[in-house]
């Protein structure tokens, strides 16, 4: 006897995983981003110091970081899966590219950045002369500075305008919301300098945005299902 038809199956999956699943992936990824940026905020000097010490003397909490953020990354992919699943036969495609592409940018220079802080730690460790005999310390600061403080928060300002005004288009959220982060979203595009309040602008984003959406999610009640005859 089949109670449940094809159509009210795939509703029911659609309704009650898809939303909850981005959720939980935009959890996991604000904080272990978020505690990757802390980390490495307290454990590297200032890009406008030339001080090496923190490579052997804070090389511990770096190396935690660095290996907390491919799991981040993970979760991010995961998150802007779901979100465009959800969207479904609503996805416009100029915001949906603009919103994929600029997700995608965004851990991908933050990969960069990551590994080139890697890259700095490994070469300390086997041969700490290196970086007394030549710029190679300062220049791979300065790139990844670049990298991640100004290219990848970028891309993180354009991720949220595009899925902002997609919420906009939809109806997926409330409007109060896009226009928050619309607001963010400048924040990030117009900051100068290095400030780790703006950088943790992003994760802690992310964060309130899959909490809202988890809490709905358990608060709206399943949708019916029909039933068939016996």
């Amino acid at each position: 006897m089949r109670l449940l038809s094809d159509t009210s199956v795939t509703s029911r999956r659609n309704t009650l995983k898809t939303p909850r699943a981005a959720a939980i992936a935009g959890i996991i990824f604000a904080v272990l981003y978020g505690t990757t940026l802390i980390l490495l905020y307290l454990s590297v000097t200032p890009v406008r110091k030339a001080d090496i010490t923190w490579l052997e003397t804070n090389a511990g909490m770096a190396s935690l970081a660095l290996n907390l953020m491919p799991y981040a990354g993970i979760a991010f992919l995961w998150f802007i899966g779901v979100i465009r699943d959800q969207l479904g036969d609503m996805e416009d495609r100029l915001f949906a590219t603009v919103f994929l592409g600029s997700g995608l940018l965004f851990l991908a220079l933050t990969f960069v950045g990551a590994a080139l802080v890697g890259g700095m730690m490994d070469s300390y460790m086997i041969d700490p002369g290196i970086f007394d005999q030549s710029g190679l310390y300062t220049y791979n600061r300065a790139v990844t500075y670049q990298a991640i403080n100004i290219y990848a928060i970028r891309m993180a300002g354009v991720f949220m305008i595009s899925l902002a005004t997609i919420w906009i288009r939809t109806g997926l959220m409330r409007r109060p919301w896009a226009i928050l982060t619309y607001a963010l979203a400048l924040v990030l595009l117009l900051s100068i300098g290095y400030s780790l309040l703006v950088t943790l602008i992003f994760p802690g984003w992310v964060l309130a945005v899959s909490v809202v959406i988890l809490v709905r999610n358990l608060h709206d009640p399943p949708p019916e299902s029909d039933s068939a005859g016996a």
